[in-house]
């Protein structure tokens, strides 16, 4: 590698690194709108982007409500809000840049003995416009538009829209709550599932990826999903939430339709990997908060039935029985902080309607993922 080579490589560093601490990159639920709403600093819900602490887990539990703004209020006759309204529209801007360098060139795609460029400039990489806040008494929202490079379009990025209420009347408390969002586990406030893991994913669309993945892991969202959850939260401890999936996709329109008909669907053949009825989601967890500490364990998963792509919905489908196992750690003191996060995913996949296409080696495979991180 010659020196001007070298010194561009370094420059390309230290702007992305720039970047992502001045922008918090990756696709991160720690914006500005929520420390302008709830006049508390980032640090406040998070240790490192897009970690959570306990405050701020309390925070997404309680639908993104809790404020320290001046707000446009409605109150009814009993004394209950009907309008609460902040003053400052809780919007939010990110903008990441990459440089992706690989130790060896990619071989070109269609020409033998040649390789691809190595050293790939993302500018940008994602831009995305975020609408994160309250928006009603007991309502929420965290809401991404992204411009995605490798598409060069903009859409829909992880969202979700959430109810919550807190029962005065039960002893130690207790808060109940729906979430509507178009990815399992992004409604999860542990930084041990998927979604919202710890390191968080910083990997470039410029980079290889793993060649297999479960459906919970990405999968679904990337086929286009959506969910509706009920969850319960007592005494800050006990964690429940059941609801169900069913396919969502975007920009979807059916062959021998045109787009100007603005036809959406209804999902047929021309789809592929459509979830065949609802797929169950479940989510337990159990955390405990002492001194400066809190540990959490817990459980979570999704079956699924999947249409193969060419084959009418319903007609035949594959099986997919995600269960998987988390836990994290986090130490936040002064001057130190620490978190450690680990899951364990198991898919076991009963393959009957690829198998009889003989679009699959096996009737029955097992996919198994194991994450560790940490962060200091």
């Amino acid at each position: 590698m010659d020196k001007s080579l070298c010194a561009m490589s370094r420059l390309a560093g230290v702007l992305s690194a720039l970047l992502i601490a001045l922008c918090s990159t990756g696709t991160a639920n720690a914006v500005p709108s929520y420390a302008r709403q709830t006049g508390v600093a980032c640090q406040g819900c998070h240790t490192v982007f897009p970690e959570l602490t306990p405050f701020g887990r309390s925070f997404k539990l309680n639908a993104y409500t809790i404020d320290n703004l001046p707000q446009v209020q409605g109150i009814t006759s009993s004394k209950e809000y009907e309008l609460l309204l902040n003053q400052v529209p809780p919007l939010s801007f990110m903008f990441q840049t990459s440089y992706t360098r690989t130790k060896q060139a990619v071989p070109d795609s269609e020409i033998a003995g040649a390789n691809g460029q190595n050293g790939q400039v993302l500018f940008p990489q994602q831009a995305s416009l975020f609408y994160a806040g309250r928006i009603a008494p007991n309502l929420g929202a965290f809401v991404q538009l992204t411009y995605d490079s490798q598409s060069g379009a903009i859409g829909l990025d992880n969202t979700e829209l959430r109810y919550a209420k807190q029962v005065s009347s039960v002893p130690e408390g207790l808060t109940y709550g729906f979430t509507m969002n178009n990815n399992p586990t992004v409604q999860d406030v542990w930084n041990s599932t998927p979604v919202w893991q710890t390191p968080f994913d910083q990997r470039t669309s410029a980079a290889p990826v793993p060649g297999a993945a479960t459906q919970i892991d990405g999968v679904l969202s990337g086929r286009g999903v959506a969910g509706l959850t009920a969850y319960l939260w007592w005494r800050n401890s006990i964690y429940a939430e059941l609801g169900l999936y069913r396919s969502s996709p975007q920009g979807f329109t059916p062959t021998g339709t045109t787009v100007q008909n603005g036809n959406a669907g209804p999902l047929d053949s021309t789809a592929g990997g459509v979830i065949s009825g609802y797929a169950p989601y479940w989510r337990i967890a159990y955390e405990r908060q002492w001194d400066r500490n809190s540990w959490s364990i817990g459980a979570y998963g999704i079956q699924t039935k999947i249409t193969p792509a060419d084959q009418p919905v319903d007609a035949s489908f594959d099986r997919f029985r995600d269960v998987a196992f988390d836990s994290q750690y986090q130490f936040i003191g002064d001057e130190d902080i620490f978190s450690a996060q680990a899951t364990y995913i198991k898919e076991r996949q009963s393959l009957d309607a690829t198998f009889a296409l003989g679009a699959s080696a096996n009737p029955t495979n097992d996919l198994k993922t194991l994450r560790v991180g940490g962060s200091y």
